[in-house]
């Protein structure tokens, strides 16, 4: 059930940044990837604050934050 939970926070998580970031959803497999990407990109960013928590609102915050975070780095590489 882990598993299927975690993939479950990084569609939405995806699906969220993408929509905050650009506007629109990127399509489901992106957004898992993003998402999946962001929830370590943020769970990093926030563990070097000292910011946690263990719930299921936590971690889909953390993973949104590092989605955005993920397509704000994304964006400055394609630009150049």
């Amino acid at each position: 059930m882990g598993i299927i939970l975690s993939l479950v926070i990084g569609v939405l998580a995806g699906f969220l940044g993408g929509k905050i970031f650009s506007g629109s959803g990127n399509g489901l497999l992106v957004n898992l990837i993003v998402g999946v990407i962001g929830g370590f990109l943020g769970g990093w960013v926030f563990g070097l604050l000292g910011i946690g928590g263990n719930s299921l609102l936590w971690q889909l915050i953390s993973a949104t934050v590092g989605a955005i975070l993920f397509l704000w780095i994304l964006s400055l590489i394609k630009r150049k």
